[in-house]
């Protein structure tokens, strides 16, 4: 359809229009290229797999904004709170009222979630933004054991389920083996993890009207 609109601007017959890479990549780069999108990565390791997978995720969505959560935040505490929300926090708050869609890649620790996810989690849920409502989330998990983390995005919905965004259903992507899925680029090697994800991301583009 997208072909057919920028043959018919240019004033050429659609059908026998033909398509060159090199106006694919017009299309890919100028009119696909939309919306803001929040990438949340469960870990805060410098070179965790769960934040490459976000970053992948990211590449495929291919946003004309990327913002990446800072999830370094105190720990909850009722007594820092009644001080005032930390700054950290309403950055975080605000970043995602303003995505249009967002992603979040975490780890599997001890059958759960990550510490620093929960925590983030708990800390916006006090801002009373609620900035979470009816917003376009795409959940992902990478981890060294056979099932790629699928206790832990389990979890994940779980824990985002009170806050009532618009969960994607499906495809499930759960990375296992996951140090041994990405090249040194970060970029994914399996095609299958990767035809997952070019699917998770249209559907996400999709759910949140940018396609």
């Amino acid at each position: 359809m997208i072909a057919q609109k920028l043959c018919a601007s240019a004033g050429v017959i659609t059908g026998d229009c033909a398509i060159s890479l090199a106006i694919v990549r017009i299309i890919n780069g100028v009119i696909m290229s939309s919306g803001k999108l929040l990438g949340i990565s469960g870990s805060l390791r410098a070179n965790s797999v769960n934040t490459k997978l976000m970053k992948e995720a990211a590449r495929i969505f291919d946003p004309a904004e990327f913002t990446q959560a800072d999830l370094r935040l105190p720990l909850y505490d009722g007594d820092l709170e009644d001080q005032g929300i930390p700054a950290e926090v309403m950055t975080l708050s605000n970043q995602i009222a303003e995505a249009d869609a967002v992603v979040i890649s975490g780890p599997e620790y001890n059958a759960s979630i990550s510490g620093v996810l929960k925590n983030a989690l708990d800390w916006v849920s006090r801002t009373r933004m609620g900035p979470w409502r009816d917003k376009p989330v795409a959940l992902m998990s990478a981890a060294a054991g056979r099932t790629g983390g699928a206790r832990a995005q389990w979890i994940m919905r779980l824990s985002l389920n009170p806050f009532r965004p618009r969960l994607l259903v499906g495809p499930e992507l759960m990375v296992a083996s996951a140090a041994a899925q990405f090249d040194e680029a970060g970029r994914l090697t399996n095609e299958r993890y990767e035809a997952t994800l070019t699917e998770l991301m249209d559907a996400l583009r999709h759910e949140a009207r940018l396609d």
